[in-house]
């Protein structure tokens, strides 16, 4: 797909401009931005910008959803206008950091941690979803497993839940990992550290609690001093803690100690003094923290089981919004550890369908095809784990299916806390999430399943359909005056008139020569070859938008809430101005034939760029049921240019 340099400055412009863009990246759908100040930010610039399916602010960061395979030629394209620097994600998210306070900080910690390390959590889980449907009870057969009625898989399995255990097992030495990376240390030593927390020859964490019953937990004596003996498998707070330790040790000899010495002494000394609080201060107070902190949660949802579901279930997809469902893999991972299974990730499982539903249900609802066509590839996206597409990208966007995906989402919360069900491991969302769920759990989260298919699709469905009745419905004699004072038309308007905004030769979008505007990538419309250089009001409405700097283009909206692009020239945005003057402001009311802006035809010829004017009508519109074109000879403003047909009437409806 081509793009428009127009369009990624008004991105740049929207965002504040490069001024205020400290750093910016991308990833596969998104810019990422580390602006100065998030309150310059034109969020209905953004909303307006064909490029633009959807945009945030988060953990620090201004994220601008562009699409896979798209983003990065935006990106290049940026940076070729902005003159800046690439920036790498951690560039990024240092400087977003900045901004935050230490909650945010906190909670970004607890992300830059764990997501390098999901691919093998997703991994692992999956795999032991295999094992479970291999080894669960009544699954295939009443009371009896699929290994037990057929012995010779029996191996198979094993091989399988050592392969997927492993994750697990050795979880501290991936965390490890991880985190001493993002504190500054050497990956290697973390990896090491993680390792000797959970050392065969320590007491697993797994048998801990037997062994106190028992009153056989092995000691080291330390001259006196007496020091559990045990391994921290499946605990989070220990690791993550001495890794902070032990990366604050190794920075700090590798300034003291001279580089001829460094490979003799760093590691040696910065392991032996990190294992050594580790074993007799970190982990154990760190071990009553985690266990306190699962006992408490696990205490508040049996102790009222269906409004833990409700909040937690329903209010999962705000969490994704703010960024803060990253700091639950923690919880997920402590539970899994101490409790031998999870009850939150089955809800945000659910909640992955729920807003999938939601989103699917869109297709069905809006009219245009692009909105359609994101409506249905971000639900299969969300069905399969991954909402970001579908909340940010369209849910949101129209608010009420992301309202009824929580509703949803809330009440198979409160079918699988009442029920107990739990997940084995973590890593499998959305449909595939049932992989994750102990065989005996399936029947209810199935349910569950079927609830959260339904009740968001049901109710984005019946109220998308409500909305668009109500707006069909005609208004009354007394609303159906002309109201010359507001410059609106008659408030029940099927078919709206567009007029031509400038005198010339009107030809399809076929023959402009830019493929955005004639492959209709950013909507349909027409064009017109001017003979005159002014542009004027096609119909009587409000400016939305100018583009400030470059003059070249406007937005237009109509009561209705019909929005049209008048665009003169192609390219002429790199006049940057000249040749241009505008006669409106952003915001300004104006009646049809009202003069918008002139323009030097001769100038944007000399300077080699076509003068045919595009006059778009952006996708996304979900009034508009079509659009008519009307090309002829436009000798006179009374020229009908299009004709917009609505299936709704023209008050606008928020």
């Amino acid at each position: 797909m081509a793009i428009e340099r127009a369009q990624v400055e008004d991105i740049i412009k929207a965002v504040g401009g490069k001024d205020n863009i400290e750093a910016s990246t991308h990833c596969v759908t998104r810019l990422r931005f580390a602006l100065y100040d998030d309150k310059l930010v034109d969020k209905e610039a953004l909303e307006q910008n064909d490029l633009v399916k959807g945009q945030f602010s988060s953990q620090g960061q201004y994220q601008v959803v562009i699409g896979p395979g798209l983003v990065d030629k935006v990106y290049d394209e940026m940076i070729s206008i902005t003159g800046g620097s690439r920036a790498s994600k951690d560039d990024v998210k240092n400087a977003a950091s900045k901004k935050q306070n230490p909650i945010q900080r906190a909670i970004k910690t607890l992300a830059d941690i764990f997501i390098p390390i999901l691919p093998a959590i997703v991994t692992a889980g999956l795999l032991l979803g295999i094992n479970n449907i291999l080894t669960g009870n009544g699954i295939f057969f009443e009371g009896m497993s699929l290994v037990q009625v057929y012995p010779q898989w029996t191996d198979f399995a094993a091989i399988i839940n050592t392969i997927a255990s492993t994750a697990f097992t050795f979880l501290p030495a991936l965390i490890g990992w991880s985190a001493v990376v993002r504190f500054g240390g050497s990956p290697l030593l973390g990896i090491v550290l993680g390792l000797i927390l959970v050392h065969p020859d320590l007491l697993s964490a797994y048998s801990y609690a037997d062994a106190v019953t028992k009153g056989t937990v092995p000691v080291w004596d330390l001259f006196g001093w007496h020091v559990n003996k045990i391994g921290y498998q499946g605990q989070v707070l220990p690791v993550l803690v001495s890794a902070y330790v032990l990366a604050q040790i190794e920075k700090f000899l590798n300034k003291k100690i001279a580089d001829s010495f460094k490979l003799l002494l760093v590691a040696p000394i910065t392991l032996l003094i990190t294992g050594f609080l580790a074993f007799t201060v970190i982990g154990p107070v760190t071990f009553m923290i985690g266990n306190a902190i699962t006992s408490g949660l696990v205490y508040v949802f049996d102790l009222a089981p269906a409004l833990g579901g409700l909040i937690y279930g329903g209010f999962y997809s705000l969490l994704v919004i703010t960024g803060m469902h990253h700091t639950f893999l923690a919880v997920d991972v402590q539970l899994i550890g101490t409790q031998g299974g999870t009850f939150l990730w089955p809800m945000l499982a659910l909640s992955n369908i729920a807003q999938g539903a939601g989103a699917l249900a869109m297709m069905l609802v809006l009219k245009e095809q692009k909105g359609k066509g994101l409506a249905l590839t971000s639900s299969v996206s969300a069905f399969l784990g991954v909402t970001e597409p579908a909340i940010f990208g369209v849910n949101i966007r129209y608010k009420y299916p992301f309202v009824f995906g929580m509703i949803g989402s809330g009440i198979a919360g409160i079918l699988l806390t009442v029920n107990h069900v739990l997940a084995s491991s973590i890593g499998v969302g959305g449909i595939p999430g049932f992989l994750s769920i102990f065989p005996n759990n399936w029947g209810v989260f199935f349910i569950g399943m079927a609830i959260v298919l339904i009740v968001p699709f049901a109710l984005t469905f019946m109220y998308g359909k409500l909305l668009s009745k109500r707006r069909q419905t005609p208004a009354t004699p007394a609303n159906d005056s002309v109201q010359k004072d507001s410059g609106r038309q008659n408030s029940a308007l099927d078919v709206l008139e567009v007029k031509t905004p400038v005198l010339g030769h009107v030809v399809p979008l076929e023959q402009v020569p830019d493929p955005a505007f004639a492959e209709r990538q950013m909507g349909q419309g027409i064009a017109v070859e001017p003979k005159d250089g002014r542009i004027l009001a096609p119909f009587s409405g409000k400016v939305i938008h100018i583009m400030v700097k470059s003059k070249h283009a406007l937005i237009l909206e109509h009561p209705t809430g019909v929005q049209i692009l008048v665009h003169v020239g192609i390219n002429t945005v790199s006049l940057k101005g000249e040749g241009f003057t505008m006669h409106v402001e952003t915001g300004q009311t104006v009646e049809q034939g009202q003069l918008l802006m002139e323009f030097d035809r001769e100038l944007i010829q000399k300077s080699g760029y076509p003068i045919i004017t595009p006059v778009i009508v952006p996708d996304g519109q979900n009034m508009i049921e079509s659009v008519e074109e009307l090309p002829g000879e436009a000798n006179d403003l009374q020229y009908v240019l299009m004709k917009i047909h609505l299936n709704s009437s023209s008050n606008k409806t928020d």
